[in-house]
Order: C-alpha cells, then sequence, then structure tokens
C-alpha cells in the first residue's frame, strides 16, 4: 500500500501537469498537497519552504548561474560562428558536409557553454539557412541541429553534472565533467555516422577542399574560444579552482572575448544580464522545489522501497540497469531534466549503488538517457527551440529525426554495458 502523503503528491503532480501548470510550481504544490496530508498545515507548509530554502545554499549551485551568464555572453558574442567556420574548414569536404559542421559546432558550442537550448538557438540560427540553401532540407536541419545540441549537456562544463553532484551527495564534479568527455564523443560521431550514410543516399552536396592555409586561420580565429574549455576544466582538474570558481572565471574569460571580438559593447551588457538572470531563475525554482519533492519521497521511504521491490524482482545487475534505463528515458519525455534528475537520483542511485555501479558512471548514463528525452515530445525543449529556429513543423522533423534518435540509443547501450568509457578518463586523473 502507497502511503497517502505519496499518492496525494502523485496526483495532484499529474493533474497540474495536464492542465499545463509550469512544472516548477507543479512540482512545489504537489509537494505542499503531500506533507499537508501527512503533517498539520502549519507545519507542512513551514517544511517545504524550508527545504525549499536550504537546498539552494549551496556553494557549489552557485556555479550554475555563473555558468548560465558565460553562455549568455559565448551566445552573442560572435563565439558561434567562429566554431562553425573552424568546423566547416575541416569537414566541408565529407559527405554530408555541412550536417557534420553543424553536428562539431553544436557539440563545441554547447561544452563550451554549458546548455543545449543555447546551442540549438545559435549555431541552428546560422546553420539551418546554410544547409536549406545547399538543398539539405530545413527538416533533416533542424534534426541534426536538436540531437547534436544535446551533446553539450554530457561534455563538460555541464550545469546538469553540477545538479546531480548535489542530488548525489558528493560525486566529484571533476569526475563526472572527465567521464562526460568520450560517452559524449561517441554520440557525436554516432551522429555523424547517420549524417554521413543519408548524405550519400540521398545525393547531398559536398563543399570544395578548403586550402590549409584558410584551415589554419580558421583554427586561430575560434582557438580563444576553444581554451576556455582548456582553463575551466583544466583548472578543476589541477586543483587551482573549484567548479563555482571556474565558472566565474568563464564568465570574466567570455566577457573579455566577446569584448576582443567586438560583438558585443557594454550597452549590451544590461539585456545579457537580464537574460541571464531570468533563466538562472527559473533554473533555481526548478531545483528548489526539486529539492522540496525530494525531501518528501525520502520522508516517506520511497527510495528505500524502490531499492527493495526492484532487489525482490530479479537480482541481475544488467536486468536491473536496463529497468532503470527504460523508466529515465520515459521520464525525460514529460519531465524537464533539472527535477528529474533532482527527484530520480535519490531513488534510482541506491539500487546502483548496490548492484555495484560506479555512481559517476551512473551519472553520466542518467545524464544521456534524459538528454533523448530532450529531443522528443510532449516536454522537450530542445526538440522545440531547435524546430522553431528552423520555422517548421515537429510532426515533418520526425522522420528524418527517427535514425539520429537511434543513433543516441545505440550510444546510451555501449554507455552502460561498457563502464570504462565512462571511467576511463577520471580513473587516469586518479578520480
Amino acid at each position: 500500500m502507497l502511503p497517502t502523503g505519496l499518492i496525494v503528491l502523485i496526483a495532484v503532480f499529474g493533474l497540474l501537469l495536464l492542465l499545463g501548470v509550469p512544472v516548477a510550481y507543479g512540482l512545489g504544490l504537489a509537494t505542499a498537497a503531500g506533507l499537508l496530508v501527512t503533517l498539520p498545515p502549519e507545519p507542512a507548509l513551514t517544511t517545504v519552504a524550508q527545504r525549499m530554502a536550504t537546498g539552494l545554499d549551496s556553494f557549489t549551485l552557485l556555479a550554475i548561474p555563473f555558468f548560465i551568464l558565460a553562455g549568455q555572453l559565448m551566445n552573442k558574442g560572435g563565439i558561434a560562428t567562429r566554431l562553425i567556420d573552424f568546423a566547416k574548414s575541416l569537414l566541408g569536404t565529407l559527405p554530408g558536409g555541412l550536417a557534420h559542421v553543424n553536428i562539431v559546432a553544436s557539440m563545441l558550442f554547447g561544452a563550451i557553454s554549458g546548455s543545449a537550448v543555447a546551442a540549438a538557438s545559435a549555431i541552428g540560427g546560422v546553420m539551418n539557412p546554410r544547409m536549406v540553401e545547399e538543398g539539405y532540407g530545413r527538416d533533416f536541419s533542424a534534426a541534426v541541429n536538436i540531437t547534436a545540441s544535446t551533446t553539450g549537456l554530457i561534455i563538460p562544463p555541464s550545469n546538469i553534472l553540477i545538479v546531480y553532484s548535489l542530488a548525489s551527495g558528493g560525486v566529484s564534479i571533476a569526475a563526472l565533467f572527465l567521464a562526460g568527455y568520450l560517452p559524449g564523443l561517441l554520440v557525436g560521431l554516432l551522429l555523424m555516422g547517420v549524417a554521413a550514410f543519408t548524405a550519400t543516399r540521398r545525393g547531398f552536396p559536398v563543399s570544395e577542399r578548403v586550402p590549409w592555409r584558410k584551415v589554419g586561420r580558421a583554427f586561430l580565429e575560434a582557438l580563444p574560444s576553444l581554451l576556455l574549455l582548456v582553463i575551466v576544466i583544466g583548472g578543476i582538474i589541477a586543483g587551482i579552482f573549484t567548479a563555482t570558481e571556474a565558472a566565474a572565471v568563464a564568465v570574466l574569460y567570455a566577457l573579455v572575448l566577446a569584448f576582443i571580438y567586438r560583438e558585443i559593447g557594454v550597452g549590451d551588457l544590461p539585456d545579457i544580464l537580464l537574460d541571464a538572470a531570468s533563466t538562472t531563475a527559473v533554473v533555481m525554482l526548478l531545483i528548489a522545489t526539486s529539492i522540496g519533492m525530494a525531501w518528501l519521497l525520502a520522508y516517506e521511504n520511497v527510495p528505500q522501497a524502490v531499492t527493495e521491490g526492484l532487489l525482490a524482482v530479479t537480482d541481475n545487475e544488467l536486468l536491473l540497469f536496463l529497468m532503470m534505463n527504460l523508466v529515465l528515458l520515459a521520464v525525460g519525455t514529460f519531465m524537464d531534466m533539472t527535477p528529474a534528475v533532482l527527484i530520480f537520483t535519490p531513488i534510482f542511485l541506491p539500487v546502483a549503488v548496490e548492484m555495484g555501479i560506479d555512481p559517476t558512471h551512473f551519472g553520466i548514463v542518467m545524464v544521456l538517457n534524459l538528454c533523448i528525452g530532450l529531443c522528443t515530445p510532449p516536454v522537450g525543449s530542445v526538440l522545440f527551440v531547435g524546430v522553431g529556429v528552423a520555422e517548421t513543423r515537429i510532426m515533418t522533423v520526425v522522420r528524418p529525426l527517427l535514425p539520429l534518435f537511434i543513433a543516441m540509443l545505440v550510444a546510451l547501450a555501449f554507455v552502460t554495458l561498457v563502464p570504462g568509457l565512462t571511467l576511463w578518463l577520471p580513473g587516469l586523473f586518479g578520480y
């Protein structure tokens, strides 16, 4: 028999989602409703407010607004165009050259900005018109941009990996950042494989070979942007600064770079700061209400019950991991990534640890699952942004999206079944 508080929580949250209430409000109201049937009104509401406030009282979480601001500065600072030019100079002559450029540029920009939505918007806004002009098709261009943009959530620096570190109770952010590189690259390579096959079958055009002199020039122009990854990740791994301090350094570096590129001026800063503040407020409200719900789930002993229930079904590690993957894939289709990580990490991580799965490996698998959800309706934020930027419709994008979606599922299977893909780099650096 499910606890009354849990039944009310699930019922109210589901109803609010069906009514179109924003997820953050739905989480907070459902948590309050669940506690109101368990505790008297005053302590119930006080507990919800207290848990939300104390959940945000974290030095680690300070990294998120800094990385969001850095991403805004990069999005408007001319970095996307330089990354696209560099990728095109290297990959334009391959079958489906512009599709490869879209994928690699999205990976680079997503990794630098830490935001899949920013990558879909910035890279898609530049690449979609070029691809349409050269005959790739608006829907195929949108599908490539949508799937490739999610790799920036796996390749560091990534805000969602910071959120997972918080939800897991302290998995090393440096280890998570290192663990994301090979899985992120694997997703990108598989997407490029699908793009090359499609391009060959449909006879997409190939760009002329670029002289090495122009490749070198494009690389030098993109190098200052690429150095941000080296500075941020290298500084964290070397112990020079924490993830939060690295995020602050990223803001300063991105600001200086944007001024050097002369893409933004002092007059643009108020709008950039306002956009960053708005995005931060949304993310932090999601985190606060998710932490409140996670506390109620712990109060009702849900993680322990799920652990016992799953282990009672089977003690086969592979089967249990497959079951968790299927649940996370389903969750990703209707829930935003941040609350999904905060709610399901405390539920599934104890099961994973009980089976001997490394928490770092489990974190990357969880994030990759939820990245796939970002590309699917009804809630996929990257899907909607990518479709909007390409000025097309979801129904027409689905067909070219399916092979790329399958490539992401294949990558998920490899990452799940081969822990070395995730754990080799952290182990190499002693994490």
